[in-house]
Formats: structure tokens, sequence, C-alpha cells
């Protein structure tokens, strides 16, 4: 027999390795299931009888993924949230034990008390490229090592390491190519990613992270975007003491892309370029200019997304 429809419900998930615990909190009901398709569908057929506002999971090194999915699909709103929030939430509230069910339940309170927000999970072709691109980051991690091995290992070692090197490649090759043809299917993305590259200092490799990591782009003002990808400064300040500003939070991923088109844009973006140079004339550390310069970058093709205009000097 269903549930009747209840005008609040959120609900916490705890993410096995083998099992979903799950915890309904308005309701005070505990659900454990396989994590596999057959427990997923029970899980979500469940949930699906209730009026829900949240249900939030960890992230768990994608372990998540296929429930997350499949919630998606369904229709409930669905969040992945990052496990320090919730720990520090548990903490401030005194919850040192930590069991699955304790944690289902620690994650359908913080869904109740924080409402972090409901975003729209990346699906179909995005998802594709954007599990592309974070493969072609781990296959980059690799090579590097492979190539910083190449200094310290005995010579003996380095057909090998040279080997993985040019296997490394090809599968990057080939990653690059899936990339490019998913990016070319769909119009608005080709047309995304041809207007980014416009800006001096945006290669592909950014243009395919913001097509696939950054969806928001275009759609939110400069503090939010700067907010969002993780390069606006927040204050430390107490009383009389003024701290140093410092980044905090963000996407992770498309800050690391975005450091290292930063890096060109201050070579080959004139307005980057004379931002970066200004701030080092003015005593600014190199870290803190590049940060700037970063902020500067994403907010300007923020602008162009938004009004629909490839880059030009006004926007820098």
């Amino acid at each position: 027999m269903a549930h009747p429809k209840e005008k609040t419900i959120n609900v916490g998930i705890d993410v096995g390795k083998h099992q979903l615990d799950a915890f309904i909190l308005e309701r005070d009901i505990q659900i454990s299931v396989a994590n596999d398709a057959s427990g997923i569908r029970t899980l979500i057929g469940r949930l699906a009888r209730y009026k829900l506002d949240r249900v939030i999971v960890e992230a768990t090194g994608r372990r998540e993924t296929n429930l997350v999915l499949a919630a998606a699909e369904r229709g409930l709103p669905i969040i992945v949230c990052q496990p320090l929030k919730v720990r520090r939430y548990a903490g401030a509230k005194g919850i040192l034990a930590k069991t699955d069910q304790i944690d289902a339940r620690v994650l359908a309170e913080y869904a109740a008390v924080m409402k972090p927000e409901v975003r729209a999970i990346p699906a179909g072709n995005l998802r594709r490229i954007r599990d592309l691109c974070v493969r072609r980051r781990q296959l980059i991690d690799m090579r590097t090592m492979e190539k910083n091995r190449l200094d310290v290992m005995p010579k003996s070692f380095h057909p090998g390491i040279r080997k993985l090197i040019r296997q490394f490649d090809s599968h990057l090759v080939a990653l690059e190519t899936k990339i490019d043809q998913l990016i070319e299917s769909v119009d608005e993305w080709r047309q995304l990613r041809e207007r980014l590259v416009t800006a001096p200092g945006v290669g592909e490799q950014l243009a395919n992270t913001l097509v696939a990591d950054l969806p928001e782009l275009g759609s939110l003002n400069h503090k939010q975007i700067a907010a969002l990808v993780g390069v606006a400064p927040f204050n430390r300040d107490s009383g009389t003491l003024r701290g140093k500003r410092r980044i905090r939070g963000g996407r992770a991923t498309v800050r690391t892309v975005l450091f290292m088109a930063t890096m060109t844009a201050v070579r080959f973006n004139p307005r980057i370029r004379a931002m970066y140079q200004r701030l080092l004339d003015a005593g600014k550390m190199k870290k803190v200019a590049l940060i700037a310069c970063m902020r500067k970058l994403i907010v300007m093709l923020n602008a162009m997304v938004k009004n629909g205009t490839d880059w030009n000097e006004n926007y820098a």
C-alpha cells in the first residue's frame, strides 16, 4: 500500500560498496538494499511514493553514480554533497558515532536543516563528456608521473617508462577524439566551444571542461560564477584582525583546468597579461595575481556566453 503524500520529505542515503542505507526523516523509516541494479530500483520505487523535497547522498568516489543517475531519470530531487560539509554538521550536533544507519539519518537531517540547492544532474552525452574529461585528467596525471620518473629511475627502466608514456599518449588521442565527436554532435555545445576559444589563452580543453562541468556558464552574474568555480575571495576578519582573503570551495575540476589556461592567458591575452603585470608591480605574490586573473578570465567568459558574443577587449 502506497504511503500518503507528505508536504515535506527529506531522505539521506549512505552509499556503501555493497549496500545502500536510506533514512526517510519525516516518517522515521530506515531502508536497506543492495547497491546493485535491483536494489536501486527497489529503493527508488519506495521513495517515489512520497512528495520529496530532497534526497541527499555523499560523493563517494563514483560508487553513488548509478543511484544518482537512476534517481535523476525518475525525477527525484537528488543531491550529491561534499562529505566534509556533512561531517562538520554532524560534529556541530555532537554526533561522534558513525555507522551506515547513523550516516543516513545525519544526511537526512542535513538536508532538512541546511536545505542544499537541488541542481540538474548531467545525463546522456553530457555525462559521457564529463566522464571522458575526468579520465583524460587521470591519464595526464599518470603520464606526468612517468615522465618525472625518467629523471630519477636508472636508465635500464627508461625503455619501459617510455613505452607507458606512448601508451598514455595513444589513449589520450582516442579520448580527445571521442570528446570532440560528442561536442560536435550537439549544435549548442559546438557553438559554445567555438565562442569560448575566441578568447586568447582559452583552448579546447578548457572549453570542453566548461561545457561538461559548468553548464551554469552564462546564466549567473559575475560574483556567482566566480564563487561557483571557487575563485572568489572570502574575508577572514575578526574584531580588529584583518586576515588574508582566501578562495574556498567551488568546482575543483574546473578550477584546475582554468588555472592552466590562465597561465597561457597571462602570456597571450593582452588584457589578462596587463592585469597580471599590474598586480605584480603593486607587490602582489605571483599566486595571488594568478588567482585574480583566473577570476577575471571566468568572468569574461561568462559575459561572452551571457551576451552571445565572441571575445573582445571590453570583456577583459
